[in-house]
């Protein structure tokens, strides 16, 4: 199913290279302002075209509010989104629709459903996230009237890591980088990578300030699980980590313990939720991006008839996915926020603040994690 999330549910649909894209945001609660404008910020950080770093592929993403919108407030009905394409190709993939590219998901759908749409269905599509971040443009508005803000960085291109952490150099470079100085030396990598015609993999980090303690759930619905697979419903995504993630293996307990005090914790090793309900600190979550298998090297690949072939992709493609990628993160770690807030309200919104109420640490500025 293309859908997810319980009382906040989102379901995408419509093909990269087909007419349109859409999506339905059902559960919404009626009275935010919103207009079809409001969505043109965020998608024009992800959208590719911008800089000779991503796909060549120009769209115009103007976003037409179908449903669930009157007098520019929502009215608590479900919200239908439709975006049509305008720069689709889908003759890019006519000359492999009958291969199965290595490294990606050609054979696996193809021995689930049978069958192989070449204009980049739903399943497979990264142009589906563009749906997720319309959606969460409404769920990031939603939180910040909660004094919830959600935002996210690169923290790795490749074996290139930010040398220093400052988030106000994040939005001034199309790399999303935290460090304002390296931005050159990027420039010059992913000139090198896309001449070679390889790819890289990438590392995203996206953060949530404000969050309030008791968000979550502490078996099937935990937090931090949702967070995990909503990540991992991202194309091309193959890691997830919250707060130190794998490298609480080779920590110690008496190191990784958040030591609590009267003025507040004095680490967030967890990454802001404990049990699966957060904890009132900052919420973290690291996400690993391989690189792409789109490539035009020739590589050993069979086709449907089982016969050896060279497969060579051409057309547009990233040389690095995860370069677009932080908006998407940000918008499944705002849109599963919101759905565990509904929820929470739902369930415990008369238990009230419970004392004591420890505030929470500075922001992360860990670029390992």
């Amino acid at each position: 199913m293309n859908t997810f999330g319980h009382l906040l549910r989102v379901t995408t649909f419509g093909e990269s290279h087909g007419p349109a894209i859409g999506c339905v945001l059902d559960g919404c609660p009626p009275g935010i302002a919103i207009a079809p404008e409001d969505f043109a910020h965020d998608l024009a950080r992800r959208a590719t075209g911008k800089t000779r770093h991503t796909s060549a592929r120009h769209e115009a993403d103007e976003v037409e509010i179908l449903s669930g919108v009157y007098e520019g407030v929502t009215t608590g009905t479900p919200i239908a989104l439709l975006i049509r394409n305008t720069d689709q190709r889908s003759k890019d993939y006519s000359a492999i629709a009958a291969q199965f590219r290595p490294g990606h998901a050609d054979y696996s759908y193809w021995q689930k459903y049978g069958i192989r749409d070449p204009r980049g269905g739903g399943r497979s599509s990264a142009r589906e996230t563009t749906m997720r971040v319309a959606a969460a443009v409404i769920a990031k508005k939603w939180l910040a009237q909660r004094g919830v803000s959600v935002r996210g960085c690169m923290t790795a291109i490749g074996d290139v890591v930010p040398r220093a952490h400052d988030w106000s150099a994040v939005e001034g470079n199309p790399f999303f980088w935290p460090c304002a100085e390296q931005v050159p030396e990027l420039e010059s990598y992913m000139d090198a990578l896309r001449k070679s015609g390889d790819s890289v993999g990438a590392r995203v980090l996206v953060v949530a300030d404000g969050v309030p303690p008791g968000w979550g759930e502490p078996i099937y619905g935990k937090l931090d699980g949702e967070l995990a697979a909503a990540m991992m419903s991202i194309n091309a995504v193959k890691g997830v980590e919250i707060g130190d993630g794998f490298a609480s293996v080779a920590s110690r307990g008496s190191e990784h313990r958040d030591v609590m005090t009267p003025a507040g914790f004095l680490s967030n090793h967890a990454g802001g939720i404990l049990g699966g309900i957060s904890t009132g600190q900052q919420i973290s979550v690291s996400v690993a991006f391989k690189p792409t298998s789109s490539l035009r090297l020739p590589v050993q690949g069979l086709d449907v008839d089982g016969n050896v072939v060279d497969v060579v992709t051409t057309g547009r493609h990233d040389p690095c996915v995860g370069i677009r990628a932080t908006p998407i993160c940000e918008a499944m770690l705002a849109l599963v926020l919101m759905d565990q807030a509904l929820r929470h309200r739902a369930q415990c919104g008369d238990v009230g603040e419970v004392a004591p109420r420890i505030a929470g640490t500075t922001s992360i500025t860990d670029t390992k994690r």
